[in-house]
């Protein structure tokens, strides 16, 4: 069992963490299809001002809780504190599906000690669906113990992916599965990295894979396959830590037979 540290008011972690997840939840299904404010980063690359709010209540909340640990989201610059601990979040994994009125998005938590992450939180409050990790203690959604796949190729796979932000590597991304069909169940752009690891992890996916992903996305994505018995690599078949990556997640057989098909394509 992994100790994690408890709050200044003698919380647990996975309590503080889950009861932030819920409250950001609550915010963003309040302003689901409202009127919002839009910023554009890049080309398909935006912020709301959802996002933000979002964002100052996750900070707000475990800054309570924990005033010394680091914090680092998507939005806004790191909170340095005397702390090892460092609190990583994406208030809006899936803005894009939020901003077009898509019910497909989260709110994503985790706690990481050095390159060690200790737990993640991928939440859907549209779903009120919790799919949560801590280290050595299994994946689980809503409570339930979760899995991967039992799937053993890619043949017989529902895979689900993402473009990117960056144009060339969503390019090669569809080119690539592409050149499968029609060798695949089928495949699903998701819109959200976060619920799209997560989906792997419980198995509603049989694979997912992404060209880039970032650290507000991937570390507690990479808890939750792991736990939940999976593989998560990056395209060449290394270790992810919690750097943006590339990643492909799976059981064992799925993920051997597509970075064998993915190494093959790139000869």
């Amino acid at each position: 069992m992994t100790a994690l540290p408890l709050s200044t008011s003698g919380k647990e972690a996975l309590e503080v963490a889950t009861a932030a997840a819920r409250e950001a939840g609550e915010i963003l299904k309040a302003r689901f299809r409202a009127e919002r404010h839009v910023q554009y980063k890049g080309r398909a690359n935006i912020v709301t001002d959802v996002d933000l709010q979002v964002e100052k209540s996750l900070r707000a909340f475990i800054q309570a809780e924990y005033p010394d640990h680091n914090i680092v989201s998507e939005e806004s610059e790191p909170v340095v504190g005397a702390s090892d601990y460092t609190w990583i979040f994406d208030p809006l994994d899936g803005t894009n599906n939020y901003s077009f009125g898509i019910p497909f998005f989260a709110t994503v938590t985790a706690l990481t000690r050095g390159e060690d992450v200790l737990l993640g939180i991928v939440y859907d409050p549209l779903r009120d669906e919790m799919f949560c990790a801590v280290k050595g203690e299994g994946t689980t959604l809503n409570g339930r113990p979760v899995s991967v796949t039992g799937k053993t190729a890619v043949r017989n796979s529902l895979i689900g992916l993402d473009l990117g932000y960056v144009d060339d590597k969503g390019k090669k991304l569809l080119e690539f599965i592409s050149s499968l069909w029609p060798n695949i169940y089928a495949f699903r752009i998701m819109g959200s990295a976060a619920l799209g690891m997560s989906y792997a992890a419980c198995g509603l996916l049989d694979l997912y894979f992404h060209a880039l992903v970032y650290p507000w996305e991937i570390a507690a994505g990479k808890l939750l396959v792991t736990e939940a018995s999976g593989v998560i690599t990056d395209w060449e078949g290394r270790p992810v830590g919690v750097e943006e990556s590339s990643i492909i997640a799976s059981n064992q057989a799925v993920h051997a037979d597509f970075l064998r098909l993915l190494q093959a394509t790139n000869r």
